[in-house]
């Protein structure tokens, strides 16, 4: 039986606070991480969802480009990808050259969760769950029929079919039953839990001062950063700033 994506609502990574995927439908997930802005044949891992906190990527740099990784895999034909870091948004990127892609993400504190649908490097259709009104994309309303359907929307596209119903989880697994339904899409629980998925680096590797910052920690008595991602950790790289501005 398919996991789907209603499970998905209010559900985030080891991150605590954020779960940011993007789907494609004609690639395969190295490609689709290429598409994010990884190295080909720069795996690193393969990495569950709870080594990925030791990664120490930081979604909130102080300054410059944060770094960003990707776990990538391939469910109900569909590769996806999993966010983890700075703030990304490939969707249309993902999308050229004929590819379908979707894109969910969710922020709790930055509500609200948006889902995305594109096509040939163009954003089709979305909207925000729970807040299905505002509608995005050069055609809006291709979902409308769906929300509709789902008993969330009445016809004119404007007003909501249930008025005062405040049972969010439930109104956040309907919008996104509309794309699970409509695109077929499914990604396993796992993937959360237990799946150990090929790692890719997207932004900030390599670091120009890997060598040197992977040095000072050794000397320190540090724990030594990833070389097969070239990422220099959010947490050591303050710490070898601040050493740096004593000396």
């Amino acid at each position: 039986m398919s996991d789907g994506i209603q499970w998905m609502a209010g559900t985030t990574t080891s991150s605590g606070w954020m779960l940011d995927v993007h789907f494609a439908r004609g690639i395969d997930a190295e490609e689709l991480a290429v598409r994010m802005g990884a190295s080909r044949g720069a795996a690193a891992g393969p990495m569950t969802d709870a080594e990925m906190a030791d990664l120490d990527v930081d979604g909130f740099p102080d300054r410059g480009p944060g770094g960003a990784v990707v776990r990538v895999g391939e469910h109900a034909g569909w590769a996806f990808a999993l966010l983890y870091g700075a703030y990304l948004n490939r969707l249309e990127e993902v999308s050229r050259d004929g590819v379908e892609a979707v894109r969910h993400h969710h922020n709790s504190e930055h509500p609200p969760t948006t889902v995305l649908y594109a096509r040939d490097g163009r954003t089709v259709c979305g909207f925000g769950l729970c807040e299905e009104r505002h509608r995005y994309g050069q055609e809006p309303d291709l979902l409308l029929p769906d929300l509709v359907a789902a008993g969330t929307l009445n016809p004119d596209g404007e007003t909501y079919r249930v008025v005062g119903v405040d049972d969010y989880d439930d109104r956040r697994r309907r919008g996104l039953a509309v794309f699970e339904e409509r695109f077929g899409l499914s990604l396993p629980r796992t993937v959360l839990t237990e799946d150990a998925l090929p790692v890719y680096a997207v932004t900030g590797s390599p670091a120009p001062d890997f060598a040197e910052v992977s040095a000072w920690a050794a000397a320190d008595g540090r724990p030594l950063p990833d070389g097969r991602l070239g990422l220099i950790p959010a947490g050591l790289r303050r710490d070898y700033e601040r050493a740096a501005e004593v000396w």
